[in-house]
């Protein structure tokens, strides 16, 4: 089994079942009436929109005669993808399906313009963000989201964590959300991060003049050979996010990212950049 987080087991499960009723020629209104459900019902779980019952998955795999073993490693995806995961308990924060994609990630790129990545930020760089995006947020729901930032950094101390790389437009850098102070620790703490190799942070300068996706914040995550789906771009919206799966659009997206590495500075002169302009505040 490839994937490790409930919504991801969901999805997989999901396409399986489609790929199995495709190969008997049926469609959704075939199999809903069959199985005496919806349509939509059927369509909702090949989509992994809808959590399945381990009962549709064994009335599932009764019509389409799969065999044993095919049947167990199905049944087994349904128990996964009804397992509890630590965020759960934040359910308010709808967080899914991102943090799967975050723990199941072999790879994870991240393009900002405007703040450093949630995965790098101290934790008063983080309230000080939070406090700034949403500055009417229920004072529990703050907490909360601080809590779960905090605690996603873990990802990256896992014994086989995702490679990951960061580009930053300069602006993140000059930007000194909560104050010089706070600044200086938030830099500290990337250069930190990569001196451990966790991290690989590159830089695009302002003398990069104007450059590809300049004006389109991002993440791509990569997953294991055989997932489903095995590439996803992350674009977050003031309200709402969109979640890019299509192979035009994850080439487009590759595409912007090889553009931009081409603008950045190296990640070795990225670091040097990074102590210069912590120095600079510093000195302020």
């Amino acid at each position: 089994m490839v994937a490790t987080s409930p919504t991801m087991r969901q999805r997989e499960l999901g396409k399986r079942l489609r790929d199995l009723r495709n190969a008997h020629s049926l469609t959704v209104e075939d199999v809903g009436e069959k199985l005496l459900c919806s349509a939509t019902k059927i369509s909702r779980l090949e989509t992994g929109a809808r959590r399945p019952s381990l009962r549709d998955v064994r009335d599932l795999c009764a019509l389409y005669v799969v065999d044993e073993a095919t049947s167990a490693e199905l049944m087994s995806l349904a128990r996964g993808a009804r397992e509890q995961t630590w965020w759960t308990q934040y359910e308010d924060l709808n967080l899914d399906p991102y943090l799967d994609l975050e723990q199941d990630a072999i790879a994870i790129t991240s393009y900002t313009t405007y703040f450093f990545p949630a995965l790098l930020q101290t934790e008063e760089y983080t309230r000080a963000v939070i406090r700034t995006i949403a500055p009417k947020m229920d004072p529990d729901v703050y907490k909360e989201r601080v809590e779960v930032r905090m605690r996603r950094q873990l990802v990256l101390d896992k014994s086989n964590p995702p490679s990951y790389r960061v580009m930053l437009d300069e602006a993140v850098l000059r930007r000194r959300i909560g104050g010089p102070t706070a600044m200086i620790a938030q830099l500290d703490k990337v250069l930190e991060v990569v001196s451990h190799n966790k991290a690989t942070v590159q830089v695009i300068p302002f003398d990069a003049d104007a450059y590809v996706a300049q004006d389109s914040n991002f993440i791509l995550f990569e997953l294991e050979e055989g997932s489903h789906p095995s590439h996803v771009v992350f674009v977050e919206g003031l309200t709402g996010n969109q979640y890019h799966e299509r192979k035009v659009d994850i080439t487009r997206y590759r595409e912007a990212i090889e553009h931009l590495r081409d603008s950045a500075l190296s990640p070795r002169d990225s670091v040097q950049y990074m102590k210069e302009i912590k120095n600079q505040v510093h000195e302020t």
